[in-house]
């Protein structure tokens, strides 16, 4: 059964013979193998371009900032995962990372794809950044929604993560749309919103790696990278001493029942 196109058979990936392996155009045995750093093999491998030397540090910062939070919903479910079949990491993993999803750690996706889309409008509007910024605000206002990339529950009064990406931006003189159209968000959304929302650091992420030429399409593709690292710790802790049935028992315990009794259980109530 023929499902989709047909007529784009092809990778510009990688391809492999009997006697070598081809990645991205470079030989993996004789040029990437101890040659290459893993961020620029990940740059390389999605892109088929190396960095430059402020893309390399840019996602190298941008995957340190994200790779831990301590013991978020996705590592919760991957340590729970463990425990009950402490021979499936991969099971483990893939319980993690799914979910990541649009509200916890895979929201850089989200605000990435809002950055994109508002600064195309502003390139094919012609307006300002402050006008289109503004008016996108005053919209999410209105339907109520949330603004991606601003507000953080646990650090309200400023995310310490964004705040430092955004210096270093700076320092690495990475001045462009992106990172601009953010932080006139961050002005104009306290005042339009009213209530405090400092950029977050899955907005300061999105805007750095846009601006160091990242394509938007792939942005998932660095808090997943990077949590992955951070599910690798957890897990191997896990292995060492479990928490995972801990966890789950502490929930058992915060969550109360609301529904209805069956008759046994309310003769014992």
């Amino acid at each position: 059964m023929r499902i989709g196109k047909q007529d784009q058979a092809f990778t510009a990936i990688a391809t492999s013979d009997a006697d070598s392996i081809t990645v991205r155009g470079s030989d993996l045995c004789d040029e990437l193998i101890g040659q290459i750093g893993f961020t620029d093999y990940f740059w390389l491998l999605v892109t088929g371009e190396r960095p430059n030397e402020v893309q390399r540090r840019i996602t190298d910062a941008c995957l340190v900032a994200i790779a831990e939070h301590g013991l978020v919903p996705s590592v919760q479910a991957a340590r729970m995962t463990l425990a009950a079949g402490p021979d499936a990491w991969q099971g483990a993993m893939s319980a993690g990372l799914l979910g990541m999803g649009s509200v916890v750690a895979g929201s850089s996706e989200v605000a990435g794809r809002y950055l994109f889309e508002l600064v195309e409008e502003a390139r094919q509007s012609g307006e300002d950044a402050d006008a289109v910024a503004k008016a996108s605000l005053e919209g999410l206002k209105a339907s109520r929604s949330k603004v991606p990339g601003l507000g953080h529950p646990q650090h309200a009064a400023g995310d310490p993560r964004a705040n430092v990406l955004l210096e270093i931006a700076d320092r690495e003189r990475i001045v462009g749309p992106y990172i601009g159209m953010l932080r006139t968000l961050g002005e104009h959304a306290p005042k339009i919103i009213e209530r405090p929302l400092p950029i977050n650091v899955s907005g300061a992420i999105p805007a750095l790696m846009l601006d160091a030429g990242w394509p938007h399409q792939a942005m998932k593709g660095i808090p997943l990278l990077a949590r992955t690292a951070g599910l690798v710790a957890h897990l191997f802790e896990e292995s060492q001493r479990s928490i995972g049935f801990i966890m789950s028992n502490k929930a058992d315990q915060a969550i109360a029942y609301d529904g209805p009794l069956s008759d046994k259980a309310r003769k014992r109530a």
